[in-house]
């Protein structure tokens, strides 16, 4: 069974993070992922950028992943709008 830690390391793996928080139940996650490199991207591309570091892991090993795709800036204006 795929775990939030082993989809944790996936992504980062592949994938440049500033933050990186999955959390699951074995078969459906969410992760809120922060890296420079979805800069001037819209969320469409910035998921298929996930989905490729993932490649076959998401038919064969994860039902469904949601995600939370955003720019270090993002982040952090997120943050101040949350105290």
């Amino acid at each position: 069974m795929t775990t939030p830690d082993a989809i944790h390391r996936y992504i980062a793996d592949g994938l440049p993070c500033e933050h990186l928080h999955v959390d699951g139940d074995g078969r459906h996650f969410e992760a809120t992922i922060v890296s420079a490199q979805f800069a001037g991207k819209r969320p469409v591309q910035r998921h298929q950028m996930v989905y490729a570091v993932l490649g076959d892991r998401m038919r064969e090993e994860i039902h469904a992943l949601s995600m939370t795709t955003l720019t270090p800036e993002e982040w952090a204006a997120q943050r101040t709008k949350q105290g």
